[in-house]
């Protein structure tokens, strides 16, 4: 996938490895329920065909901030019940305690998009029956489609698969993949000249970096295991572990936000790393995945869509896509194709400057840009 040889992988031994990690958790078992939705102990299992839900039905549509209407109803030899519990996405919405068995979630509760799920859970006589289904809450917009137009050009070294860029004090930050040749590396950027390297062991494939206040943090794509670095010498202070792939970094106030090739985003606390919050990226037709290198510019994630020459940028409270940028005028793949550079992927924000640059892997140029409507 992001080399030429990963498509020699064997894909069943693939699925089996995806399919048992699905959660961003950056510890084994993490990804801990409500209190409020874990199961009473006091109270045994109902026959599953006692409560129906007549809506919302399964993979039902909406958009951020629609209300949800819940509509239950007994079913066999059940006429009514004690009480019901509804939850949403994991919280409790409201307790029914007599018919008409129906109630709505509220836009306070459908302020994220993503998959998020609809639990019911009837009572009687001591007993329960839980009913679940799940839905998928868009975007409220159309991402406005810019362009961009390029202020000053850089010289890149060629060699360089860039993973992760960052700008700071002057210099640029940047790491770099593939196997026996992944690094991370100060870069002075009027020259392209790397000032600084750090090489990382042979067996890494090298991704995304950020800098968290004087530490640089940088992810490696499949061994689950990262580097925080002193920023002045990178001297290496700890190893950072988690749970899926590692592609993209970048700061947030106090938060460490990660992609892994999926249209989830991870926020990390730095210390240990663990996962406090997740952010399910959706515009308003579908899930957007394969996000890859991450900045943080003016209040927005900026993301590299790989495979792709746009960039998304989205709303980090809601996970919706604002808008997209279209790269591919930038440096045309039929070039890249003739000096072997590959996708576009690489963003670094100047914040004193309010300068944006970018750059590819194998680029021979990194571009400071301009958006334009």
């Amino acid at each position: 996938m992001k080399t030429d040889y990963l498509k020699f992988i064997l894909p069943v031994f693939f699925v089996l490895i995806v399919s048992s990690v699905i959660s961003c958790s950056s510890r084994a078992g993490s990804a801990v329920k409500s209190q409020s939705e874990l199961p009473d102990k006091n109270k045994t299992s109902l026959p599953s065909d006692l409560m129906k839900m007549v809506s919302p039905a399964q993979n039902a549509e909406y958009k951020l901030n629609n209300q949800i209407m819940v509509s239950l109803a007994p079913a066999g030899d059940v006429k009514v019940f004690d009480s019901v519990k509804v939850f949403f996405d994991g919280k409790v919405v409201a307790l029914l305690k007599s018919a008409p068995w129906e109630c709505s979630i509220g836009s306070s509760f459908t302020g994220l998009t993503g998959r998020k799920s609809v639990k019911a859970v009837a009572y009687i006589s001591e007993k329960s029956q839980s009913v679940t289904r799940f839905v998928i809450i868009f975007s409220d917009i159309v991402p406005k489609k810019l362009n961009y137009r390029v202020i000053h050009t850089y010289p890149h070294d060629s060699e360089a698969f860039t993973q992760g860029l960052f700008y700071d004090n002057g210099v640029l930050y940047e790491g770099t993949g593939q196997e026996t040749g992944s690094t991370l590396r100060v870069v002075e950027l009027e020259t392209g000249k790397v000032l600084r390297q750090h090489n990382l062991d042979p067996s890494l494939f090298g991704e995304g970096i950020t800098l968290y206040r004087d530490r640089i943090y940088q992810v490696t794509w499949q061994n689950k295991v990262g580097y925080v670095y002193n920023k002045s010498d990178f001297r290496v202070l700890n190893k950072i572990f988690y749970q899926t792939e590692g592609w993209g970094l970048t700061t947030i106030n106090d938060r460490i936000l990660r992609s892994d090739g999926t249209n989830v985003l991870c926020f990390h606390e730095p210390e240990m790393f663990d996962v406090v919050s997740r952010l399910e990226v959706y515009d308003n037709e579908k899930k957007v995945d394969q996000l890859n290198e991450l900045e943080y510019i003016n209040g927005e994630i900026w993301a590299n869509i790989w495979q792709t020459d746009l960039i998304a940028r989205i709303d980090p409270v809601s996970g919706k896509v604002n808008s997209y940028i279209d790269m591919s005028p930038l440096y045309p793949e039929p070039n890249r194709r003739e000096v072997n550079a590959d996708v576009l992927n690489g963003i670094a924000w100047d914040a004193q400057g309010d300068r944006i640059f970018v750059t590819g892997k194998r680029w021979p140029k990194l571009y400071e840009i301009k958006v334009t409507d």
